[in-house]
Formats: C-alpha cells, structure tokens, sequence
C-alpha cells in the first residue's frame, strides 16, 4: 500500500546524516592496486541495489516524493550498473578460463534461478495467506521460467523482475555468441541482438519495452571493457598507465580534481537524467554510471557498507518491492528514517538467509 509520511523533507535529512554516517564508519583506506577489484565491483553493486530500493521508496511507496532526495534519483543508473557489472564479470571470467555453452548454462543459470524460485514460492505463499491473492496457473509458470512480460508495481507479484528476464536474455546468447578470438566482435554481436528485440517489438513484451529500451548498452559495453582491458598490448591499458603516471606527476591536486570533476557529472546527469527521451535517457545515464564507475576506481578508501550490500545485492533485488509495497510493516508504527534504516537491515539478513540457502543446493 502507499504510505503517507509527516515531514518527509526533515526524515531526509535525518537519514542522510545516519547513511553518510554509516558510510564513514565503515570506511578504510584501499590496499589493493588492481585495475577492477572485486571490492569495486561488490561496491558498486551495494550502490546500484541502494539506489534502486531509494528510488521504489520515494517515489512509489511514499506519497510525499521528496522523501529520500536525491538519493530517490539513481534506480536506473543502478540497473545500468547491474547490467555493466554483469557483461564485465561474465567476459573477464570467460576469457580467463575457457567453457562449453553447456558448462556455462549448469553454472549461471542455476545460479541465476535458484534465488528467484526461493524468493517465488515465499512470495506467492505469502500473498495467498496474507492478501488471499490467488494468480492463474499460466502466471506462476511463466514466473518460475523468468519471463515476465509486465511490470506492474502494483499488480505484479513482483514488478522489479522484468529486469530478470533482460539479464535471461542475455545468459542464454552470451556463450552462443561469444568467441575467444573475436570477444570485442561479441560485444557487437550482443548489442545487435538487443536492439533487433527492439526492432521487432514482439507484442508479448511490449508492456517492459520501454524499460528495456533504456538498458540494451549497459550489458554488452561491459563486455567491451572486459575484453579491450584484458586484451595484451591494447590501448585501455596504455590510458590507465597514463592516468595513473598523470595522478602521480600532480599527486594530491590531480586527484582531488578528477574526484570533484567525477562528483559533478554525476550529480548533473543523475538530477537531469532525460527521462521519457529515449536514447538521450538511455545516454545520460550511461554517463552517470561512467562517472561512478571511474570515481570508484579511482578512490583510495574502500566503503564497507556499499560492499555488504553489494554481496546481496542480487538476493535483495529480488525480494524487496513485495515486501515494501504488499508486507509493509514499518512505516506505519515508526518515523520515515528510521522506517528505511530498518527495512535496510532487513533486506541485508534476508539476503543473507536466502544466500545461506541457497548454498545448501
């Protein structure tokens, strides 16, 4: 259900004060020197999957859209993220070590799979108990196949796994169309196979569409980077010596400088985002995204709160809307902030229970 909340602008401000908080306390000085750390990736993941429940939050759940400001503004740059982190991971790790196509489909997919079943059956016995909701046989099938042809908050069992069924779409063609020696032509290949999806605008997915008309870059231009990164002797490489020797020849000033620089853009093109514009959306957020991605390149403090959630992000993603919008339990009885830092600790032991799990199969 919707929530009203009192003050909303005033419980911003209290959170932003525990969220910056929490930041800092966790925070330490960064040791590892690697191009794309798992540290960074896990990161960026927590900040993608923050961004996200902030943006479901104060503008889907809260009447009062102000509420979480601007931390509200960055759900589709963490889909993006999502997405780029996913093409980037599944080609560093492809060219690292060799695989058939059904190697990868026994490994990813069960991976891919065994949450979101886990999450369906809680989420279906939950809402028949609870709401006394009860979805057609044709539904709960095509939900435990992952396909999800709609996206409805505030019908759907679970609206935010249309993104699901994109990162399906790309598992499925990845190993197909992946080649060891043509990996940058790979990239291309799934990037054409995205946008002839758009081309031909099959009607049983017109109602996500529009979503994924935004998010058809993200996946392939990780892989991109991946493979021009990993490539010997490429020019990617060539840049970050230069960048690195360039922070070195002008030490504190040229680092601070790219991080105000990188502050900026963010701040610019998340509040000016372009949304309803299409490929200038689609482009504006890419940009965001860029910018975050470098930014956290090249921080010299690793953030420990971005990283726990980054770890369940994935389990997260899958079971928070529901669980706001149709199991509400805090807003009701306590203040907003204090509301949103309980549903965060929430979501991390659900992830956590759920990982745990799924460990177990």
């Amino acid at each position: 259900m919707m929530v009203s909340i009192n003050n909303s602008v005033g419980a911003t401000y209290i959170f932003l004060v525990i969220f910056l908080a929490l930041a800092l306390i966790f925070a330490r000085r960064r040791r590892e020197r690697d191009f794309f750390p798992l540290e960074a990736t896990q990161e960026l993941k927590g900040l993608a999957i923050l961004g996200i429940i902030f943006s479901h939050i104060g503008y889907f759940l809260v009447t009062d859209h102000r509420f979480l400001f601007p931390l509200s503004i960055m759900a589709g740059v963490g889909v993006n993220l999502f997405l780029f982190l996913s093409g980037y991971g599944l080609t560093a790790s492809s060219l690292k070590k060799k695989f058939k196509p059904w190697q990868f489909y026994r490994r990813r997919l069960l991976k891919l799979f065994t949450p979101l079943w886990l999450v369906l059956i809680i989420l279906f016995l939950l809402d028949y108990l609870s709401l006394h909701l009860i979805y057609g046989a044709g539904y709960v099938v095509s939900s435990f196949l992952g396909f999800f042809p709609a996206a409805d908050l505030y019908k759907d069992i679970n609206s935010p796994l249309w993104y699901f069924t994109l990162i399906l779409f790309y598992y499925l063609i990845f190993p197909l169309v992946f080649s060891l020696k043509n990996h940058r032509l790979s990239a291309l290949a799934v990037a054409l196979a995205s946008y002839l999806i758009l081309w031909l605008n099959p009607a049983w997915l017109s109602r996500v569409m529009p979503l994924y008309s935004i998010h058809l870059l993200a996946f392939p231009l990780g892989m991109l980077i991946a493979s021009l990164y990993y490539e010997p002797s490429n020019f990617l490489n060539s840049i970050i010596v230069r960048v690195r020797s360039w922070f070195k020849d002008f030490k504190k000033i040229g680092y601070w400088l790219s991080v105000i620089i990188l502050l900026a853009l963010v701040g610019y093109t998340a509040y000016y985002s372009n949304i309803g514009g299409g490929f200038m959306e689609e482009l504006t957020s890419l940009i965001t995204m860029s910018a975050l991605i470098i930014l956290f390149l090249i921080k010299k403090i690793n953030f420990g709160f971005f990283y726990i959630f980054g770890v369940y992000s994935y389990e997260i993603y899958l079971l928070h809307w529901p669980i706001l919008y149709r199991h509400e339990i805090f807003y009701r009885f306590a203040p907003a902030w204090l509301a949103t830092a309980l549903y965060l600790l929430l979501f991390l032991l659900l992830g956590l229970g759920l990982k745990k799990f799924r460990r177990l199969f």
